[in-house]
């Protein structure tokens, strides 16, 4: 089983999670993907709401995860930064990275600001759904036709996240 992500103790209590994958498709195609209500919704969640820079959105990921998500910042096609449940005592930041590698493009996502304890779980989450990117790019669907909601995950990524998570409890935290 790959493992493509890291996880690393930012303090005592917090945490962080990093993922990557390099995917084939140019940086343009996959930024409409990381940034278009339809193609999120593709792979990883259903978002609503103006889409801009110090606006907030709501979603609902595959994962179960809803909520606020308030955009802080936008540098298409390279770079995104975003602020999970802004305000509150879960707030955590999410920041991806594009980068074109010849016809192909790398992506690397973090998410800060994780409980340190449960960095495993992120971990596999994480890399669930860039798999699932991986899977819409490739096929031009969704990677999810059962659907999910607040209350219920996507079968599938349920599944799979399932089968990794013990492989990330068993990585070191850095």
């Amino acid at each position: 089983m790959k493992i493509i992500g890291t996880m690393r103790a930012i303090d005592d209590s917090q945490g962080a999670v990093r993922v990557e994958d390099v995917y084939d498709t140019d940086i343009d195609d996959l930024w409409l993907a990381c940034t278009s209500p339809e193609r999120l919704a593709r792979w990883i969640a259903e978002v609503s709401g103006d889409l801009s820079v110090g606006a907030t959105v709501q979603a609902v990921f595959t994962s179960t995860w809803a909520g606020a998500v308030r955009i802080e910042a936008c540098d298409a096609p390279h770079h995104l930064l975003v602020t999970n449940e802004p305000g509150t005592d879960d707030e955590t930041q999410l920041e991806a990275w594009l980068t074109p590698e010849g016809s192909r493009t790398r992506l690397v996502v973090e998410e800060r600001g994780l409980p340190v304890g449960q960095l495993h779980f992120y971990g596999a989450g994480w890399q669930v759904h860039l798999e699932d990117l991986g899977r819409s790019l490739v096929s031009g669907a969704p990677a999810h036709a059962d659907g999910w909601s607040a209350e219920a995950a996507a079968p599938d990524w349920q599944s799979r996240w399932t089968e990794l998570t013990p492989a990330y409890e068993e990585t070191a935290v850095r």
